[in-house]
């Protein structure tokens, strides 16, 4: 092993705010309206708290294991334990085609943002690609962002968690002054005929759909066992923030979807739906009577984008550096700059593909993101069922933070983050995989089997390997 080390800079703030940060993306400003036309106001409320607890569990298998594991790369180093170096290569690599689908969609995300704020951003049509256009000013301001943004993260971890902190108390500052003024201007008649959608079973499966998606808004809290060895707090400690920051995410939607409904009357909500679709924006613009906020909450939206993009970032470099250390990929990916101590050959290759995806256009960038959902719902699997085996094969392993019940949580996390894995597969399910989803995890896992196949003839009885030394 290289015995290369990374700076121990990271605090509980900035830990907390890199989880947050990639959980509240750009979703609680565009799918409020359709969430609470699906459920109603409550019945939203209550599927961000059931698929909550679906990640809270899958959470606390991570809370054991960060702490007993700290290394690099996290989930990486979980499955290897379990299921030795072939089950840790796919766990990892499933888990880098999910912080990569994020980070490349972030960049397609930020230019059509941006034309919500100044319409006339638009220009230098270039050409469609599945019926979306592809303008040159997208790409480049893109572009700009992608160099900025990984940039940032090679000059430090501490410097990218600075940029972290600054927009994520901006998200958190905006959202704060949406519920605020919507208890204060709103009133509860607006609640009327969409507090839970149907009657009956109807609502139990209202609420359900809400239930089913809410899990791959609360994604990132695994972006905390990525930078392990960069966590300069007790070890103790990384679990309870981990959770806080799933519970901080539940909170945050939850309380933005009851300002909206108390803030719009259903047919507000319609009419906002008919128009640009943003209906958390249209609220804020209600509440304080000014076009202005509905800018300022869009600004805080755009601020969403940037923190998943740059939580993503983080999280994907150092499972790329993870596995190129265990040489099962090329070993230049594990290099660390000289002064810095970041994965910079990792960062670099995100920054390529997140340069790239802008002109592929965003329909293209829709299955990326979706084919990343159901990877990342395999990589918690398999984290599952680690922390089960784990519990067996190791049971005198230090954990500095221990599940009480493990057998009830590790099946739980097993079996409801395999259940979101088998409906991506089940055709008709509401989340199946589209043949052009299908074509890219296919893509995916075969590149995957030429870097598995080559890196064990190169490395021979090397691949695999992890050093255990904390």
């Amino acid at each position: 092993m290289s015995g290369k080390s990374f700076n121990r800079v990271l605090n509980s703030l900035d830990l907390l705010v890199v989880a947050f940060g990639a959980m509240i993306g750009w979703g609680w400003v565009v799918s409020s309206g359709r969430w609470i036309q699906n459920a109603g106001v409550i019945g939203t409320v209550i599927g961000f708290v059931i698929g909550g607890i679906m990640i809270f569990f899958v959470g606390m298998t991570y809370a054991e294991l960060t702490p007993a594991m700290p290394k690099v790369g996290g989930e990486h180093v979980f499955s290897h334990k379990a299921f030795g170096p072939t089950g840790s290569f796919i766990c990892t690599w499933a888990l880098i085609l999910s912080y990569i689908g994020v980070v490349c969609f972030e960049a397609v995300s930020l230019p059509t943002i941006i034309q919500y704020i100044i319409p006339s951003f638009k220009y230098g049509y270039m050409y469609s690609v599945a019926g979306s256009d592809v303008y040159l000013s997208g790409v480049i301001v893109a572009g700009v962002v992608t160099i900025g943004i990984v940039g940032v993260n090679i000059l430090g971890i501490k410097a990218a968690s600075v940029f972290q902190t600054i927009l994520t108390v901006t998200i958190a500052a905006v959202g704060i002054v949406l519920v605020v003024a919507s208890a204060i201007n709103g009133s509860p008649s607006n609640l009327e005929g969409q507090v839970i959608i149907g009657e009956g079973f109807g609502s139990f499966k209202a609420i359900m759909t809400v239930a089913v998606v809410a899990p791959f808004f609360l994604f990132g809290f695994d972006v905390i066992p990525q930078v392990a060895e960069e966590i300069k707090i007790p070890l103790k400690k990384i679990s309870k923030i981990l959770l806080l920051s799933i519970i901080c995410a539940v909170v945050f939607y939850g309380l933005v979807v009851f300002a909206v409904g108390y803030a719009l009357n259903s047919g507000a909500i319609q009419s906002a739906m008919e128009g640009d679709g943003l209906v958390t924006a249209t609220a804020m613009e209600k509440v304080f009577n000014s076009r202005v906020m509905a800018k300022v909450l869009i600004i805080g939206g755009l601020c969403g984008v940037v923190t998943s993009w740059n939580s993503f970032l983080i999280g994907g470099s150092r499972a790329i550096f993870s596995m190129a250390e265990s040489l099962m990929i090329p070993g230049r990916f594990a290099k660390l700059h000289s002064k810095k101590k970041t994965p910079v050959n990792a960062l670099l290759l995100i920054g390529i593909l997140s340069l790239a995806a802008p002109f592929f256009g965003r329909t293209m960038l829709i299955w990326i993101s979706d084919a990343a959902s159901f990877a990342c719902c395999l990589a918690y699997c398999m984290v599952a069922m680690s922390f089960l085996i784990l519990r067996k094969k190791e049971p005198d392993l230090e954990r500095p933070y221990k599940v009480k019940h493990y057998k009830f949580v590790g099946i739980m996390a097993s079996v409801l983050s395999g259940l979101m894995v088998i409906l991506y597969l089940i055709p008709g399910s509401g989340c199946s995989m589209t043949t052009e989803e299908w074509i890219i995890v296919g893509g995916w896992a075969i590149l995957g089997l030429i870097f598995f196949a080559i890196c064990k003839k190169r490395y021979g009885e090397d691949f695999g390997k992890i050093n255990d030394t904390i």
